[in-house]
């Protein structure tokens, strides 16, 4: 009975080492979390669903290998004033490490000033900085017809408060659309709202800046 207590002894010693030894099986992180506040550029205005930029980035997002989850807070009208009046509780509820903000081409379409557009996206901004997310702005032009100096001016505010702000930028979300020779045959017919064939190139647009942030 005695070698047997001891054998017993030592098979229970073997198997406490071996659990002792054996490293536990890792939980996956956690995916981390990216929301984008924008306007109908955003919102798949006219489009199939999951056929728009937004959607596209989260399927190269996942190709790519990184653990993230998209949420497309977009709302085809909104303005800043709109955006900054949703983001807090976006914000709260979703919790996201990064946050893209496409919006101000509805406030030149209704005339807004300047200044108006400037500062909800500078609060916007800062609020994104204060949830201790990363912020991603993206630029917008108007078309001709609005004037030289308002065309500039416009099209300058994005950098302008990208720079004083520390955010990220992606300079213009329609670059390679809506400058192209035969832009017409890129968009819907009330040629503002680009056809799906524009939003690859949309979805590049933002990514050269989104990239070194993920």
């Amino acid at each position: 009975m005695t070698g047997r207590r001891q054998w017993v002894a030592h098979c229970s010693r073997a198997a406490l080492a071996a659990l002792i030894v054996r490293p536990l099986p890792l939980a996956a992180a956690p995916a981390r979390k990216l929301l984008v506040v924008g306007d109908s550029l955003s919102a798949e205005y006219g489009l199939a669903r999951g056929s728009g930029w937004v959607a596209l980035l989260e399927k190269r997002l996942a190709e790519t290998g990184r653990r993230y989850e998209v949420f497309n807070a977009s709302i085809s009208g909104d303005t800043t004033a709109g955006g900054l009046s949703r983001l807090p509780a976006l914000l709260k509820e979703h919790r996201p490490s990064l946050v893209v903000i496409e919006l101000g081409g509805n406030d030149a379409l209704r005339g807004m000033p300047l200044a108006h557009t400037r500062d909800n996206l500078r609060a916007m901004v800062r609020a994104v900085k204060a949830a201790k997310a990363k912020p991603l702005l993206v630029g917008m032009q108007v078309p001709p017809n609005y004037g030289a100096r308002y065309g500039r001016e416009f099209f300058q505010l994005f950098a302008e408060l990208a720079k004083e702000e520390g955010a990220a930028l992606a300079p213009f979300l329609l670059a390679g659309v809506a400058d192209r020779p035969d832009a017409e045959a890129w968009f819907q017919p009330d040629r503002i709202h680009p056809l799906a064939r524009a939003h690859p190139v949309m979805l590049d647009n933002v990514w050269a800046a989104l990239k070194p942030l993920l």
